[in-house]
């Protein structure tokens, strides 16, 4: 090859290295044309599926960042070079791989990030994008529905509701009627404040609290007791041994019998015997 063709095919691989949104490695010793280019049909618009030499891809791996895949660069390589859903890409190199052993899968970039060979099997198990987009549009419909029933159930009842009302009025039109008023209505906030007693003040309270006495007049209210001089003098005095011998005297004499009177304890003399 030229060193132009060479210039050119590695400007060509650096730019899809850069515009692409990332790139599968494989090894496709021993699958044969027609195996190739069934797999490119197999990939779609997802990916271009291209054959090129180790010493070129390295280079342009180079001028384009992506220095991680240069390990991988050994033997005959075929790059996947993803424009679509990096799923859909994984799923048709893994299933290509099945049923043709020959591919091997060496590895990948995806999003500036290197992939190993589990990585891209573990990406290839992922659902793609359109089966997360139509489960989050089945998800999105089920709550807008459920939605759309619980705002609608209200309306609904609340018509059913006033036309029943309506019809009910037709034929009563009382029921429309405003309510006539209370014969007493209830007193405003300002009656009900005249009508509360005021609590006394602190003052008022005061003055009506009776105050006690103090010290000087409960001393004088108290009648006082008698001193020693008093209680000697109102006390009568003890007879002396004279005293009481007088009296005595005295009483002996009023008790003794008058002059000429039988004493009371002697017997009268019987009367004499009449003679025969």
């Amino acid at each position: 090859m030229a060193r132009s063709d060479k210039v050119a095919a590695v400007a060509e691989l650096a730019d899809k290295f850069s515009s692409s949104a990332g790139v599968v490695l494989t090894e496709y010793r021993g699958l044969s044309v027609k195996a190739l280019m069934q797999l490119r049909r197999s990939l779609g618009d997802d990916a271009s599926y291209a054959v090129s030499k180790n010493t070129l891809t390295t280079i342009a791996a180079r001028e384009a960042g992506l220095d991680t895949i240069e390990e991988q660069l050994v033997g005959p390589t075929a790059i996947a070079f993803i424009s679509g859903d990096p799923v859909v890409v994984a799923k048709g190199l893994r299933d290509f791989a099945r049923t043709n052993p020959q591919l091997v899968i060496k590895g990948g970039v995806l999003d500036g990030k290197f992939m190993t060979p589990d990585e891209v099997r573990k990406l290839a198990d992922l659902e793609s994008r359109e089966v997360l987009l139509a489960k989050v549009a089945g998800v999105m419909q089920g709550v807008l529905q459920q939605a759309i029933s619980l705002v609608s159930a209200p309306l609904s009842q609340a018509a059913r509701l006033l036309a029943a009302l309506e019809e009910a009025a037709g034929e009563n039109p009382s029921l429309l009627a405003p309510p006539a008023p209370e014969a007493s209505a209830e007193p405003s906030n300002v009656e009900l404040a005249a009508e509360v007693t005021a609590e006394p003040t602190t003052e008022e309270v005061a003055a009506e609290v009776t105050p006690e006495p103090t010290t000087e007049e409960v001393a004088a209210e108290v009648t006082p007791e008698p001193t020693t001089e008093e209680v000697a003098a109102e006390a009568t005095p003890e007879p002396t041994n004279e005293e009481l011998a007088a009296e005595a005297a005295s009483h002996a004499a009023s008790a003794a019998p008058e002059a000429g009177t039988a004493p009371a304890s002697e017997p009268l003399a019987a009367p004499a015997a009449e003679d025969n």
